[in-house]
């Protein structure tokens, strides 16, 4: 196993409780990839970025539980929303099934006219009554289906950017609408539960804790600072991989979980040419999410998080009490942006200096606080760009040798680049592996059971 990110990691799991004795090799000190933590020299843990689940991420539970993590994420089943003008809104189930149990808060949200929530609700009859993404919607950027469908412009920025820029970390006129509204129906419509957030209690690091002992105790092996320099291929297999120290490994099968940009450096030239999937990776663009560090010196915003409407800071996490530490009487604060193209050429301290003003611009409490220190963490090629015709791009688990096998969020999983795909992606390579070996298995988790049924109540459905 070549990688020990979320696609690395589920994979090998996966396959060692399969039966396969497993060695896992990842360059860095530390597991987890994209979605991990660091300790600062202060000794507080700072995770890369916040990430978060949904309900609707199936395959991301079902590892959590594999690694006996799923204790370590907590749910909640309100979204809170505040926008520049201080009013504040809140997404939460009613007594209604199912797609209706949202509709209530839906209609009491105060940053949106009327016209704006009927105009959005169009859409949603729309997904309900084909259960999920009508097939003419893949290949259009969204923000253009958005408009050819009648939505508002405040329809689009307060609510569709919104919600999909997160999930996509893609803007709406790069993002494939066909990726946009399959996200929305899973967590929004299909299933009462779908959209519920999961955010860890502990810092991300600590959820990969059971993996090593899920590897090792099935008699694998798990090495860090233990980078790839080459991989290299015969006719139609891997011979044998290269290390950074010059050692040489050989196995029955190879399993490449790196980001598809780091797999184009190990492989040969030769392959790259010949296997038109991997070859297609060239042309797979990447987004950038960056990550904003705040110590406050007292409580500045009260509750778990807020996504904020109208800003460049999309979502604010206190990770204070997410963390259940007291602070010392202070406050940290984790900023998310996705698709942060704007802040790429920004210095640091003009992306703290442009946060803390929207901070005071919308939490009160904050004018009067002192900012202790801030850190920024900037990911120039955080996922790869869901933008319309990638999936033309993204290859299977399979490649064109018989013994090496592709996870990773950018593989074809059926989801934009989320840790629900990354585990996809790796429990898909796992299953091609048993598969090879003679031992299918299924190992890919269902989604939700939809319980929208739009026959029960949409005329003509």
């Amino acid at each position: 196993m070549i990688g020990g990110g979320l696609a690395g990691l589920s994979s090998a799991v996966a396959l060692a409780e399969a039966g396969f004795s497993v060695r896992l090799l990842e360059k860095r000190p530390h597991l987890g990839g994209r979605a991990t933590s660091y300790v600062l020299p202060t000794g507080e843990h700072v995770d890369n970025c916040q990430h978060v689940t949904m309900r609707c991420c199936t395959n991301l539970d079902d590892f959590y539980r594999r690694v006996g993590s799923a204790d370590k994420i907590r749910y909640y089943d309100r979204l809170f929303f505040l926008d520049r003008d201080g009013r504040r809104g809140v997404i939460e189930p009613g007594p209604l099934a199912a797609p209706l149990h949202l509709a209530p808060s839906f209609l009491l949200f105060p940053s949106l006219r009327w016209r704006d929530k009927a105009a959005i609700a169009r859409v949603m009859m729309t997904l309900v009554r084909y259960n999920g993404p009508p097939r003419d919607a893949a290949g259009w950027p969204m923000l253009n289906w958005l408009r050819a469908n009648g939505q508002t412009p405040e329809a689009i920025e307060r609510f569709w950017r919104v919600v999909l820029v997160s999930a996509l970390d893609e803007e709406l006129d790069r993002a494939d609408a066909g990726y946009a509204l399959d996200v929305f129906w899973k967590g929004f419509l299909a299933n009462r539960r779908g959209f519920e957030i999961g955010i860890p209690r502990v810092p991300l690091s600590e959820l990969y804790d059971g993996c090593r002992g899920a590897i090792e105790q099935r008699g694998g092996e798990i090495r860090t600072r233990a980078g790839i320099r080459e991989v290299h291929t015969g006719a139609d297999h891997v011979t044998h991989i290269l290390l950074e120290d010059g050692t040489q490994l050989e196995a029955d099968f190879y399993v490449a979980a790196v980001p598809h940009t780091a797999l184009l450096g190990m492989l040969p030239l030769s392959l790259i040419k010949r296997d038109g999937a991997i070859g297609g990776l060239h042309n797979l663009r990447t987004s950038p999410i960056t990550g904003v560090h705040l110590w406050f010196d007292r409580a500045v915003m009260a509750g778990p998080f807020l996504t904020l409407l109208d800003h460049t800071t999309q979502w604010v996490f206190n990770k204070t009490q997410l963390h259940a530490t007291n602070g010392g009487g202070g406050q940290y604060l984790q900023l998310v942006i996705s698709a942060s193209y704007g802040l790429v050429e920004m210095s640091r301290q003009e992306i703290i200096d442009l946060c803390l003003r929207e901070l005071r611009e919308v939490l009160p409490a904050a004018r009067q606080a002192c900012l202790l220190k801030g850190t920024v963490i900037k990911e120039i090629d955080a996922t790869f760009s869901p933008a319309p015709g990638t999936d033309q791009l993204r290859p299977a688990q399979r490649t064109s040798l018989r013994n090496l096998f592709l996870a990773g969020d950018w593989t074809r999983t059926g989801w934009p680049a989320t840790m629900e795909g990354a585990v996809r992606s790796g429990y898909l390579a796992a299953e091609a592996v048993c598969a090879s070996a003679g031992r299918p298995r299924r190992i890919l988790q269902p989604d939700l059971p939809v319980e929208s049924a739009a026959g029960r109540w949409l005329p003509g459905a």
